[in-house]
């Protein structure tokens, strides 16, 4: 971890003089010594990064929602393709090109934020190792050294020796407490962060093999964070667990605010949208404009969630618009009122008695109806059934199966001495 650390000291420098003026700020109400006033500058480092981050963050939505939806086209090249690899690959290149899609883009924040996560590893390692780095002194070193959270120094970590625990001043047993409750912490934000993903912001339609890795990363990444925790300063640990709680709230907000369409999501922000229009009679709000225009603009294409917030609108009385508004529409009500009595009732379940009566009536109907066909039929079987008279060589069928049968006795024709 060190050998990578170092590779990013070029960007240790801004990191440390980030970090000295919010801890300037936060020393002048907590004291420049306590571990309040530099893990709210660790914290403060890290929603400062978040902020800069939030346009890659919004790429990052739309990639994963265009990998979302062009997973049954890829799956189809895939097949199609089988057997020339180099034909595949551009076929692939040449949808991404087409839908404007950035397989990478989903990586951006990660890959964005990574040497500033491992410059703030450097700057925590030499304050670790009493070595002055970036604009860090040596009285800021000292004070450093100094300030412990929950009895944790910064520059401790869950694998160090008690020697060197105790040089900084605080006992193995509390750093191994602290280190490990925030390493739980951190994971569990992980986990919670890639589950909620994936129970509401994913299309429910659409079954691919994406999802299906998406379910392992939500168990994986968890356990890739406590094992690499354990080798994690006190400091960078605040750092980690505060930008998963960063990306926890924002993916919470996204979801509730814009969710993916087709999802569970989905489904719940239009129920409120739709209940929001029914108490003020009108769309309040951009955001939830924009949401009725992009419903509109897709006519037949709407997905099943999508229609039944028209339907809910329509048994208002009111239509969408393609400005985003709703209207007052008297067909909107006919065709709800119409959709509604086509609807299959289900008959009323009946009790057991009314069950036993009303199949004894019916089978009282049945053989009153047989009794009543019984002559009928007894007379078309005593009407003669063909007066012309038959071959002689060939017998009828009718009389050949009396015969048989028992029914008709009579002499029957001597057979021909040629047939004997």
């Amino acid at each position: 971890m060190d050998t990578i650390a170092s590779l990013f000291s070029f960007i240790t420098w801004p990191v440390s003089w980030v970090i000295v003026q919010f801890h300037k700020l936060y020393g002048a109400i907590f004291g420049p010594d306590t571990g309040w006033a530099w893990g709210l500058s660790i914290v403060s480092l890290v929603v400062l990064i978040r902020i800069c981050l939030v346009p890659l963050f919004v790429k990052q939505i739309k990639s994963t929602r265009n990998m979302q939806v062009l997973q049954p086209k890829m799956k189809a090249i895939q097949e199609r393709y089988k057997s020339d690899k180099q034909r595949q690959s551009e076929e692939m290149m040449k949808l991404y090109k087409e839908t404007g899609t950035n397989p990478l883009s989903s990586c951006l924040p990660i890959l964005a934020q990574s040497p500033f996560f491992f410059a703030l590893y450097h700057v925590l390692s030499a304050i670790a190792s009493n070595k002055k780095i970036g604009v860090i002194d040596q009285s800021l070193l000292d004070s450093a050294r100094q300030a412990h959270i929950f009895g944790a120094p910064l520059a401790a970590k869950f694998m160090d020796s008690a020697d060197k625990v105790e040089a900084l001043g605080a006992s193995l047993l509390d750093v191994r407490i602290v280190t490990a409750v925030m390493i739980v912490m951190m994971s569990a934000s992980q986990f919670f962060t890639q589950r909620q993903l994936m129970t509401k912001n994913v299309d429910l339609t659409v079954k691919t093999p994406y999802m299906q890795q998406q379910k392992m990363l939500m168990y994986i990444f968890p356990l890739i964070f406590a094992v690499m925790g354990i080798n994690f300063p006190v400091g960078v640990l605040v750092y980690w667990l505060t930008t998963n709680v960063w990306t926890m709230g924002q993916q919470m907000y996204v979801i509730n605010q814009n969710p993916t369409p087709g999802s569970k999501a989905q489904d719940q922000y239009l129920g409120r949208l739709l209940k929001s229009i029914t108490t003020h009679g009108e769309v309040r709000g951009r955001t939830k404009r924009n949401t009725v225009k992009r419903i509109v603009s897709k006519g037949p294409d709407r997905n099943d969630i999508e229609r039944k917030f028209v339907t809910g609108l329509a048994k208002l009385g009111l239509a969408p618009q393609e400005d985003g508004s709703v209207a007052k529409s008297d067909t909107a009500v006919a065709d709800a009122e119409g959709g509604a009595a086509q609807r299959r009732q289900q008959p009323k379940r009946q009790t057991k008695a009314k069950r036993h009566t009303s199949a004894g009536q019916q089978t009282g109907a049945k053989d009153t109806e047989s009794s009543e066909s019984e002559p009928t039929t007894s007379l078309q079987k005593k009407a003669p059934q063909d007066d012309k008279p038959k071959p002689a060589g060939k017998p009828a069928s009718g009389s050949s199966r009396q015969a048989k049968s028992g029914q008709r006795k009579g002499p029957q024709r001597p057979k021909h001495p040629s047939k004997k």
